[in-house]
């Protein structure tokens, strides 16, 4: 339909430029000849057929689809979809990938992203999703939280953060339902070991400590005590992604909340690196 529309406009002044020449609208002779009358006959046939293409042209137009736009749900999506990635990263990259033994031991994984809001303030906005390992050994569903106030990791003229935070307990996570979690001041952190540093955390002493942080930042050196902002839950938007009325307790601890489909990649990645 795009074509004809197409092709009516862009055949319709050559019809009319034809329709208003000398030969057509000066006054015929009074024997018509032969040559006189055939592009009058000619432009009669035309003439309906412009017309026609002219009238179905605001229906072509009408007919045609509205340009898709992102819904909210599609950013959500898009927030865990980035955090899978992040975690992939990480993991592919031997000089950030988080210990197998390190794995085993989570209760649970937080990943968030953030933003970086002026050269002064650092990072503030940003989001994340958090994971916990339930008491039968069974990962949760997902849950997008909010994250913020971050410096960590910024390299100068950098633009995100991308951080990583295993955490060792079970007290931990459950303060997140409180509201808001305090990286570094309601948990202790410290920089987490990498698969690059064995002798670092031999005695397994690091994994006593409630919340270790991974970042790219190679000025961390394993153990490092960090102050690493805040995250905070987001209901709404839970509630959104996973089409539910249930909040981040249920979502966390309840074994009855249905998955968005869109998590299942996430959650099958974090089932396979933990075991």
């Amino acid at each position: 339909m795009g074509d004809v529309s197409a092709f009516a406009f862009a055949f319709a002044p050559t019809l009319f430029s034809l329709l208003c020449t000398k030969s057509v609208l000066s006054k015929p002779p009074m024997i018509p000849t032969v040559d006189a009358i055939q592009p009058v006959a000619t432009m009669k046939k035309l003439l309906p057929l412009l017309l026609a293409l002219l009238a179905v042209t605001p229906c072509a137009r009408a007919a045609a689809p509205a340009p898709h736009t992102a819904s909210p749900r599609d950013d959500l999506v898009k927030h865990v979809e980035t955090c899978e990635a992040i975690l992939r990263e990480f993991m592919a990259d031997k000089t950030t990938a988080i210990p197998a033994e390190v794995l085993k031991q989570a209760h649970a994984i937080v990943i968030v992203n953030q933003f970086k809001a002026g050269f002064i303030l650092g990072v503030q906005g940003g989001y994340g999703v958090i994971m916990v390992r339930r008491p039968e050994g069974k990962w949760s569903v997902p849950a997008l939280i909010r994250a913020g106030e971050a410096s960590l990791g910024l390299q100068l003229g950098g633009k995100s953060i991308e951080t990583i935070y295993i955490i060792t307990d079970d007290q931990t996570p459950r303060a997140l339902l409180n509201g808001r979690l305090d990286i570094g001041a309601d948990a202790k952190a410290v920089a987490g070991p990498k698969s690059a540093e064995a002798d670092a955390w031999k005695d397994g002493s690091i994994l006593k400590v409630p919340v270790l942080v991974y970042s790219k930042n190679s000025g961390l050196y394993a153990g490092a005590t960090v102050k690493a902002g805040f995250i905070s839950r987001d209901d709404e938007a839970n509630q959104l992604l996973h089409n539910t009325t249930y909040g981040l307790p249920e979502l966390l601890y309840g074994d009855w909340i249905k998955p968005a489909p869109e998590t299942v990649f996430l959650m099958n990645y974090v089932e396979k690196i933990t075991h």
